[in-house]
């Protein structure tokens, strides 16, 4: 699509949301169901386009794409029409007769940027909270998932007009003349570089923007977690969709004392998982093109590799990978791996860990394996990060009962649920002023029984 063709898109979008047809809350119900439905009749389609851009089994494509873009459209279907109803607050005395409220008011016109790793769930997902906020919405897909791009675009068409919501394919060129355009909102998912240009074209037109980006999200383990539970649900949420996961375990950071044992459990958990050749494994994914297989295999330092290291060009299929005696100064802490390589380091003392953590980049998660309170308080606590979780790795995300984004150089704001419904809103702040009195101390003349009476209605 040209930019010509972007630009008269979006105008006929602005019209389309002037007209008013998007705010009535039945009409945002009704929207979600269709797209909801529409996801469910074609489930079989999604799975084959998911296997054929990054090779998902049908569990998982079911379990990380479908099933929960589903879960989020029936809650937003479920809270829409409590999410939007206005909500009065107290009024100060000074301003007696009236009454003040809050009313929240949909942006407009959003543009949503969507990744190639969850092409479905983090596509459709967001564009449910655009929905349920009242909003008119342009999507665009990753080039990097072809086959799941062109399936969503086929869906959404078949939906609403392109005068409600709208699907652009393509690459770098159809990003860049969307993001020249002035949209009313901007909802990118991605890597920090490419975050940090979106925000460059936003800041031209002051357009507010939510960005889901990345970062190296840390996994502690203590010396008093339960090692075989751990790595159970460390190697899951590390080589789930191989490794391609923005919230997966990029590195673990465990004590000394308890690494052998660690990575004993780690090496037992991959083979019951993933089999004794997860390159055989049908439910174990490929990444996504030669450009990251490269660049993933360039991270791997063999003589640190204590399993897995194997690779098959053809199927672009690296299998799960152990480093061990990794320091921060390696190449493969140099960056988000995004792949199934998961570096070991480790730390003498706990008292370690938070200096160690707190001066590096935000990251969008955090995970801890521990049975200290005391250590867990300490982590959560002191450390920023976008989100996590406990003694176990990535389910914080599957839930729309908490919002879920990053911090500093892992993104700003969020979204799943409420916080998705807030995401995509305005919140305007209204006062109705009753006609019936008009209290006479602020206007001039200005009296000094007026002021007696102001310091009493503002104290």
């Amino acid at each position: 699509m040209t930019a010509n063709e972007i630009n008269a898109l979006l105008s006929k979008q602005r019209d389309f949301y002037k007209s008013g047809k998007t705010l009535p809350v039945s009409f945002r119900i009704t929207m979600l169901k269709k797209l909801r439905a529409a996801i469910q009749t074609h489930e079989k389609e999604i799975t084959d386009a998911l296997y054929a851009d990054l090779g998902k089994s049908e569990h998982e494509s079911f379990m990380c794409e479908c099933g929960m873009a589903l879960s989020e459209l029936s809650y937003m279907i479920k809270h829409t029409r409590k999410f939007a109803k206005e909500k009065r607050v107290r009024t100060p005395l000074a301003q007696f007769p009236s009454r003040s409220y809050q009313k929240p008011s949909p942006y407009g016109s959003v543009l949503i940027m969507s990744p190639w790793n969850y092409p479905l769930l983090l596509t459709l997902g967001p564009l449910a909270n655009a929905i349920a906020a009242g909003n008119t919405a342009i999507l665009k897909p990753s080039a990097y998932s072809p086959a799941t791009g062109a399936l969503v675009a086929s869906i959404i068409s078949k939906c609403f007009p392109p005068e409600y919501i709208a699907v652009v394919t393509g690459g770098r060129a159809e990003n860049t003349a969307l993001l020249t355009q002035k949209f009313d909102l901007v909802f990118f998912t991605g890597s920090t570089a490419v975050g940090k240009e979106v925000l460059r074209h936003t800041a031209e037109h002051l357009t507010p923007a939510v960005l889901e980006l990345g970062g190296k999200s840390p996994c502690i383990v203590d010396a008093s977690a339960r090692l075989a539970l751990a790595a159970r649900r460390i190697v899951f949420g590390k080589f789930l969709n191989c490794g391609q996961t923005c919230v997966a375990p990029d590195y673990i950071l465990c004590d000394a004392r308890i690494k052998d044992a660690l990575i004993s459990e780690l090496k037992e958990q991959i083979r019951v998982q993933h089999g004794e050749d997860p390159l055989a494994n049908p439910n174990y994914g490929r990444i996504v093109n030669e450009k990251h297989f490269n660049r993933l295999l360039s991270l791997i330092d063999h003589d640190k590799t204590v399993l897995g290291g194997e690779s098959d060009k053809a199927r672009l299929k690296i299998a799960p990978t152990l480093l061990d005696g990794v320091t921060f100064d390696d190449a493969v802490m140099s960056e988000e791996i995004f792949g199934p390589i998961l570096p070991i380091l480790t730390y003498q003392d706990f008292n370690e860990v938070i200096p160690l953590l707190a001066d590096r980049p935000k990251p969008l998660a955090l995970y801890v394996f521990s049975e200290s309170k005391q250590s867990i308080k300490e982590i959560t606590e002191r450390l920023s990060f976008g989100g996590g979780c406990v003694n176990d790795t990535v389910i914080h995300l599957a839930t729309s009962n908490m919002g879920f984004g990053g911090v500093g150089e892992s993104g700003m704001g969020a979204y799943h649920g409420k916080a998705g419904f807030d995401a995509f809103s305005h919140t305007k702040s209204l006062v109705n002023k009753k006609t019936w009195l008009d209290l006479p101390m602020r206007y001039q003349p200005y009296k000094q029984s007026y002021k007696r009476l102001l310091r009493f209605f503002l104290k």
